[in-house]
């Protein structure tokens, strides 16, 4: 069987795991980004969420603009060249392999992600330069010692890594349990290492009752959680400046235009001593 074989019959299997009943998140963020890796059933929840919180489409767009300056930061100006970056979801443009690589092309990243439709495209996602390398690895958020034991098979772990956890632990709805996960994930992390990380906020009522709607699909739901409680998965590192805002204050590129505005979604960038 050739390559072009085995991967056809690998996606045919996987489609058939996919429930196309139910909004799933990653499609219905694949369809807020403009993607069409989505299903019919995605795109009428992405609507409904939209009729409640219209800037949710705004929403997603900063959250991918945070990714690329983040890690253009943290490969251009901090030599990071490793990048384990977990709940990716379905590539769209300038993931994290394309911008650390185009900063440093001997960039190694690692994708984690448990969804078949993710695992269909993983293809999409394993396209490294030469000088680098990516990989993508079929892991559960809730098992963190599971991930780490993967990771190391492509990561060096006596050199800092970038732990990538971008707007994945709403999906965690107890605040002791995420904060528990990340943590747990930062220890095996070597000295000098960075936690990238940015999430939705309860700041908004529309946005709450968006989110509300959306769990009531019977979805996986995903917890709004307070900026503070945010800022909280960073205690005990190193905040980068301007420390933990929302998503367009972050380190904003030079533009003519009006400063950014704010957004209901916190992130920061810190590095673990």
């Amino acid at each position: 069987m050739s390559n072009e074989e085995f991967f056809a019959a690998a996606e045919r299997e996987l489609m058939a795991e996919i429930d196309t009943s139910v909004p799933h998140s990653a499609r219905i963020w694949n369809y807020w980004l403009g993607g069409s890796d989505n299903f019919a059933v995605d795109q009428e929840a992405g609507e409904e969420y939209a009729r409640t919180f219209p800037a949710i489409t705004v929403l997603a767009r900063l959250s991918r603009e945070f990714l690329g300056r983040a890690v253009r930061y943290l490969a251009a100006e901090r030599g990071v060249r490793q990048f384990l970056d977990i709940g990716t979801g379905l590539p769209t443009e300038e993931n994290t392999h394309q911008v650390a690589q185009r900063a440093a092309p001997e960039s190694r990243i690692v994708y984690v992600d448990n969804d078949p439709l993710v695992l269909v495209h993983a293809r999409a996602l394993l396209t490294s330069r030469p000088e680098g390398a990516t990989h993508y690895i079929d892991a559960d958020l809730h098992d963190p010692a599971g991930i780490i034991e993967r990771a190391r098979a492509y990561l060096d772990f006596d050199e800092p890594i970038a732990l990538m956890l971008m707007g994945i632990l709403g999906h965690v709805a107890d605040d002791g349990e995420a904060l528990s996960i990340a943590r747990r994930l930062l220890a095996a992390l070597p000295s000098g290492s960075y936690l990238v990380l940015y999430d939705g906020t309860a700041t908004d009522q529309a946005f709450i009752e968006a989110q509300q709607g959306y769990d009531d699909t019977g979805a996986v739901p995903y917890r709004l959680r307070h900026p503070d409680t945010v800022a909280a998965f960073f205690a005990g590192l190193d905040l980068v400046e301007p420390g933990v805002v929302p998503l367009p204050l972050w380190r904003p590129d030079p533009s003519p235009l009006d400063p950014p505005g704010s957004a209901d979604a916190y992130c920061g960038v810190a590095r673990k001593p």
